[in-house]
This record gives structure tokens, sequence and C-alpha cells, in this order.
């Protein structure tokens, strides 16, 4: 509620000298407003036949054609899903190809649509955008590359940022301070960098050790983090001075120093692996050979790790944190997807999923409304993700589950939060 507060004017006594008596005021002419000056009203996203119509650009030929006939089965799956017969989508083939997905977003905008879906790749999404923005429809890219995102264009795809925040968060809530990273130098690994900084900072941690790897040798690099050579330094010191005595009993000695002494733990309390699939098989293996051992350093990863459901097979996994998307709620959509395409969907499907059902609802509304406002409504939307929120600034942010690996599979310790306003990290 609003107080309101009233104010008393003071007024001149009746024994203050009169003023003279006032002049005719001339008046303004009224003001006459040339309608074209005026912006244009808010243009409604329905055609003249009541539907929306939304451009869905997709790889369907060329070496991804299989993912893009993924992604449009699970958008026509959220149209059904939705009961959304006032949507059409304009399927539109980018080939993988930026110009193609700009003629392809040129030729959807001249059919009518009020909206654009995909594409599927940064590149494509950048030759998009120059079509798109310009004309004020947006843009809900599936792309992961948070450096597309900006006003008009929503990266829709599964940022690597916010799953980063959630297990920096657990990790600091558990005592961890000193953080490290080990990410392959590439543009993934080092876009998770700069995440990874950015977190251990806003929470208060230090990054104390950071290295990143090239090709298919990260020994190297392994070894550098763990500060191998000083901490087994002095050590091996011993060991070579009571070999060196050529006796058995210095051999003996030798070999009881490198098997039973004490190595100091690592100059870090979480390490986080920005690595997937047999890489990170590799790179997991090679920590305790250089005595990065779990514990006590916490084991963080991305959610690629969510792809590798045996990830518990490597001894070193077991126990890793990661944050990922709500496994119930994708696994109800990939049942669906399986039932009615007869195949098991790709990650990426889900991301196209909830990318068209936002559409549909948002075009379901009365009025229909694709406003920015709209878009960036702060309760969000239900996807098959979980809850996901687009962001004024493009990026998205998603509701995230605390998984643990183990020896069996993944095990839930902090269930996706049902709200927005739960998310504490």
């Amino acid at each position: 509620m609003f107080a309101i507060l009233a104010c008393g004017l003071a007024v001149a006594t009746a024994c203050a000298p009169q003023p003279p008596p006032a002049r005719p005021v001339a008046t303004a002419p009224p003001v006459r407003v040339d309608p074209a000056s005026l912006p244009p009203p808010a243009r409604s996203p329905l055609g003249p036949d009541g539907k929306l119509r939304a451009g869905l650009l997709l790889p369907l030929s060329g070496p991804q054609a299989g993912v893009g006939e993924a992604l449009l089965h699970a958008a026509t799956l959220a149209l059904f899903q939705h009961n959304a017969g006032h949507v059409e989508l304009l399927p539109k083939d980018t080939g993988g190809d930026p110009a193609r997905a700009a003629a392809a977003a040129r030729e959807a905008l001249a059919e009518g649509a009020r909206a654009i879906l995909g594409p599927l790749f940064a590149s494509e999404t950048a030759a998009v955008a120059a079509i798109a923005v310009p004309s004020g429809v947006p843009v809900l890219a599936f792309t992961t590359d948070a450096s597309q995102a900006r006003p008009g264009v929503w990266v829709v795809g599964q940022l690597p940022e916010p799953a980063i925040r959630r297990v920096v968060a657990a990790a600091r809530a558990a005592g961890a301070e000193r953080f490290a990273l080990l990410a392959p130098d590439t543009p993934f690994g080092r876009l998770v960098a700069e995440a990874y900084a950015r977190a251990v900072a806003d929470t208060g941690g230090m990054l104390v050790r950071r290295e990143l790897y090239s090709g298919d040798n990260p020994a190297p690099a392994v070894r550098r983090l763990a500060d191998y050579d000083t901490r087994r330094g002095p050590i091996e010191a011993q060991a070579r001075a009571s070999r060196a005595e050529g006796t058995a009993e210095g051999r003996r000695r030798a070999a009881l120093i490198q098997r039973e002494a004490r190595i100091p733990p690592p100059p870090f309390d979480a390490l986080l692996l920005a690595d997937s699939g047999d890489r990170l098989r590799a790179v997991a293996a090679l920590l305790p050979f250089y005595d990065i051992d779990s514990p006590p350093v916490r084991i963080l990863a991305t959610p690629l790790l969510a792809a590798m459901p045996d990830a518990g097979s490597e001894p070193a996994l077991v126990g890793a944190w990661f944050a990922a998307p709500d496994d119930t709620r994708r696994e109800a959509f990939a049942a669906r997807y399986r039932e009615a395409f007869g195949a098991d969907p790709p990650l990426v499907a889900g991301v196209a999923f909830d990318a068209a059902a936002i559409v549909a609802s948002l075009a379901a509304t009365n009025p229909p409304d694709l406003s920015p406002g709209a878009l960036t409504q702060p309760s969000g939307f239900a996807g098959v993700l979980g809850l996901v929120r687009l962001m004024p600034d493009g990026t998205n942010r998603r509701a995230l589950a605390l998984i643990e690996v183990t020896r069996d599979g993944f095990r839930v310790l902090e269930p996706a939060p049902e709200r927005f306003e739960d998310v504490v990290f």
C-alpha cells in the first residue's frame, strides 16, 4: 500500500499589497498529432487465419540430418501435447550452414513467421539474428553458446554456467574453499573455465589451480595441477638415498618409503573436470596416479556427465557431483517420444520441445503475446528439462538437480527446485 501525503499551501493575508490586474494570456492552439509520427501499435503474432506461424530452422540435410529430424519430431510432439492447433511450424533446412540458415530465416519471415525456433549451431544463430532481430521476430535458438545471446535472441540450449554455479555453491556449502579446474583447451573448455572462475569468486571461494590441456595426452596438465613433483619430491629423494646405499636393506627401505609415506594433500578442496565421454574417463583415471584422491578432494563435473550412466565404473568418478535437469521429467518425455517415433531422443531434443512449448503457451494467452516481457516472465516455463526462465539478456536459467555418481549409477542429492523463488545459488 502506498501512503498519500497531503500538503497545505500558504495564502497571502488580506493586508498584503494587491497585485495589478492580470493580463490576458493567449491560449495555445490545440496540438495536432501526425498519426505517422506515432509508434506502430503492437502487432498480433497471429495471422489472418488466427494461427501463429513459427519458422523451425534445422539441419535437415548434411552430417547432422539425424539430429535435425529428432528436433523436428520433438517440436511437433510439443504442439500435439499442448493441443496447439493454433500454431503452425514452418520447417526450413539450414544444412548446418550460416548462409543457408539466413536464407531459411528470410523465407520463414516471408511466409508470415512471427517466431523463429532454432537454429542449432552458434554460427547459424548469428546469421539468423541479423535477419530476425530487425524485424522484431524473437529467436529461440537451440545452441548452447551463450555468446549468441542478446535482446531478441534467446539461447534455449543448456548453458554450462547455471550448472557450474549449482555445483560450486554445493561444494562451498560442504566446506570447500580452494578450487581447481582441469579442462580441455577447446571453446567449450574455455567457456567453462570463465564461468567457473566467476562462480567461485561470487561464492567467496578461491581459484588456486587452473590447467587446460590439448590433444589426447592430458597427463602433463594433471601432473602440474596436482603439484606432483613438489609433493612427491621429498619422498622420492629419501627413496633414492636409500637405494644409493647399494644394500638389500636400503632397497627394502626405499620400497617401504614409496609405498607407505604420507603424501601431502593437493593444494585444493574441489576440482572441476570439464570434459566428457572417453576423454573424461582417461582424465579421471590419472587423478589417483598423481595423488589426487576423493576424498579429500571433491570432484565436480558438468552436465555432460549425465550422458554417462556408467560413469561409476571409473573409481575416480565415484562421489563426483554435477547438476542436471530433472531426470523424471526427461524420462517421461523420452517415453512419449519413443512411443511416437520408435527411437530414443537425443538430449537436445528436449530443448526443441521446450522452445516450441513456450511459443505455443504464449500464443494461447488472451491476447496472444510473444513480447520480450512475456518471454522473460519471472515464473519461467515448465519444460521437459525442468523449469526454464528466459532472461532479458538472452541467456536462460534452469532449475537443476544436484546429482552424485555412485558405483551403480546416479543418485539425486537435492531435487530440482519447483519454483525459481526457491533457487538460492
